[in-house]
């Protein structure tokens, strides 16, 4: 622990706190301090409190952990944590996540509440990591020692990331997108099986609103204390389908000059993020193009990067377009890449720019 940053996972009873615990096994740079749960499950042992919902069992170095309370009071007297993990409801991290910025500890959230925010980065790392020196605008401006960093909803992800290296070589004027999300992207336990079962759901409340206003955020440009949106017009539906992780969006893209699909496939598989080279959540490749005509699928490619590559196929011409379309499909796992995973990786590039608070 004396080598590492102390943590607490907020809301790690849930399948996205799960996630967490899971993935902060064996990290290099962060220990696990603390878990905190809803006042039903506080006091208790996490094994005795937690119905684990992943692959795999409850770790056995947090099995006998005492459930603390979310407030940032009783956390900070217990232990010197200066990271938090939060998977907490929005109407929970609307209150608590301040409560610990303002205590000191930084927190990465998995909640949708704070992203849209003015002085709150919405980050992945390798489409925007500049966006986390934001961190000190929020800081300035709040009278905060600590600070609240947003990954994005999860079916923004795999877009995101493929528009990135195409946004920087040709620019892009026009998106449009239909996913095809996983059933886990619900939370637990998620969608009942009489809704999704044999069927598809063409509707999941906020998501086509969040995947285009999120994806603007990301895409823009750092001007000083706050951040200017990307100028591409983007349209989403959203839908919801029988798979229990990654999600696939497909991608219709007016670019802003000429590009053929070789092209688009070779700014793809090159592009890399050198602010993120060697972290431990970082994939080699952020970005992996198949070239098989049924590629990517969920259950065979869903685990690419051990969950953290967005994975691109049938990159082909989009005719609606002409010779400034491309069309692809994306499949980003939203639970790793999407959520735990991600956020992970920004506190991660945040220890190394040394913007957590010592």
């Amino acid at each position: 622990m004396a080598n590492k940053i102390p943590v607490a996972v907020l809301g790690a009873t849930g399948a996205v706190g799960q996630r967490f615990i899971q993935l902060l096994q064996n990290h290099p740079v962060f220990e696990i301090a603390a878990l905190t749960a809803s006042d039903r499950s506080e006091g208790k042992r996490y094994s005795d409190a937690v119905h684990w919902v992943i692959e795999g069992d409850v770790p056995e170095a947090v099995r006998d952990i005492v459930l603390l309370p979310t407030q940032a009071s009783i956390v900070g007297a217990r232990v010197d944590a200066r990271i938090a993990f939060s998977a907490l409801p929005n109407d929970s991290a609307q209150i608590a996540e301040p409560e610990f910025a303002a205590a000191g500890v930084t927190v990465f959230s998995n909640a949708s509440f704070h992203r849209m925010v003015k002085d709150v980065p919405l980050v992945i790392t390798e489409v925007n990591p500049t966006h986390l020196q934001l961190l000190h605008r929020q800081r300035a401006m709040r009278g905060w020692s600590g600070g609240i960093v947003c990954n994005t909803n999860c079916t923004v992800s795999g877009p995101a990331m493929s528009l990135r290296p195409l946004y920087d070589a040709f620019g892009v004027k026009r998106v449009f997108a239909v996913s095809m999300q996983a059933e886990s992207g619900a939370g637990y336990p998620g969608v009942p099986s009489l809704d999704i079962t044999d069927n598809v759901l063409p509707f999941i409340k906020g998501e086509e609103d969040k995947m285009e206003a999120e994806a603007r955020k990301l895409l823009g440009i750092l001007r000083g204390d706050h951040v200017e949106d990307a100028s591409l017009a983007l349209s989403a539906h959203c839908n919801r389908v029988a798979v229990i992780d990654g999600h696939i969006v497909t991608m219709s893209v007016e670019l802003a000059s000429p590009a053929t699909p070789a092209d688009a496939i070779r700014v793809l598989s090159e592009y890399r993020c050198a602010e993120v080279a060697g972290l431990h959540m970082a994939p080699d490749q952020p970005v992996v193009v198949r070239s098989e005509s049924d590629r990517p699928q969920p259950r065979r490619d869903r685990m690419t990067g051990k969950g953290m590559s967005t994975v691109v196929g049938r990159v082909r011409a989009e005719p609606l377009f002409g010779e400034c379309g491309i069309k692809f499909v994306t499949l980003s796992h939203n639970t790793i890449r999407g959520a735990a995973g991600g956020s992970l990786l920004n506190a991660e590039l945040a220890a190394r720019w040394n913007l957590v608070n010592n």
